[in-house]
């Protein structure tokens, strides 16, 4: 596997940590660590697109943190667990891994 797909699925995990942070921070510390993890997330997507191809890699990145938000709604916040939510996130992922997986790992150059 590339290291910049890694980079991806590192900058997902922060994705889901900030978005979560926006609507549970209630001091002064967790929006911080809020800010940074913004500041993390999207400094590791624009460093992996510079190999990567941006649609792909941005359509990987945000479908990755829309499900992981989710799961962790589900997880950690006791939102309520949803067969419907459950299935759509599954189609979701499939469609990240099915993009992933017909996409060459360097950008292409110019038209």
């Amino acid at each position: 596997m590339n290291k910049n797909w890694v980079l991806i699925y590192i900058a997902a995990i922060f994705e889901v940590c900030w978005v979560s942070g926006l609507k549970y921070s209630t001091t002064f510390t967790a929006w911080i660590a809020t800010i940074l993890a913004i500041m993390i997330s999207f400094y590791l997507l624009i460093k992996a697109t510079s190999l990567l191809p941006i649609t792909t890699a941005y359509a990987v990145f945000t479908g990755l943190g829309a499900a992981g938000t989710v799961i962790a709604e589900i997880l950690f916040f006791g939102t309520e667990l949803n067969v419907i939510k459950i299935g759509l996130c599954a189609i979701l992922i499939s469609g990240v891994i099915g993009l992933k997986m017909v996409t060459s790992d360097h950008k292409e150059e110019g038209i």
